[in-house]
């Protein structure tokens, strides 16, 4: 995982653990107040969201504890590898795209983080500028051409 990725992770645990959480409480605590919580809605949502809050604080402790953490990023030396920024160029939409290799917990395609473990990442891993690529997606098959590897940030 990128030093990035898991200061964004470690982050949002803390934003479950000292924002969400609390918030939670006191609306647990507000529904019970209003009286008879066998029929209060607020009461059951709220001790859900609980449960979802707890599980998700469980699964970033657990994932942050299991990770290593690549910094610096490698030097690409050409090829793509972990951490590095690979602009390719699609020939269906006729335009260039920048992906980042990450891990899959940090991966965010709309924002260009892709997983090495996603079939493009897969496709990428060790190829060279120049290099025609072809994977599949639930869409189908694409192509793409590698335009440029750089280091990332």
């Amino acid at each position: 995982m990128t030093r990035q990725g898991y200061n964004k992770l470690q982050e949002e645990l803390e934003h479950l653990r000292k924002v969400e959480l609390p918030r939670n409480v006191t609306a647990i605590a507000e529904a019970r107040a209003h009286g008879d919580i066998s029929e209060n809605a607020e009461f059951h949502a709220a001790k859900e969201r609980q449960s979802i809050i707890a599980a998700k604080i469980k699964e970033l402790e657990t994932n942050l504890s299991q990770v290593e953490i690549i910094d610096p990023l490698p030097d690409p030396e050409g090829k793509v590898v972990f951490g590095a920024k690979v602009t390719v160029f699609d020939p269906e939409i006729k335009e260039e795209i920048v992906y980042q290799i990450v891990g899959r917990w940090e991966s965010d395609p709309g924002a260009g983080r892709i997983s090495l473990t996603s079939p493009l990442g897969q496709a990428l891993l060790g190829r060279e500028e120049g290099d025609e690529i072809k994977f599949h997606t639930p869409g189908g098959a694409r192509n793409l051409e590698i335009v440029e590897i750089t280091r990332g940030s």
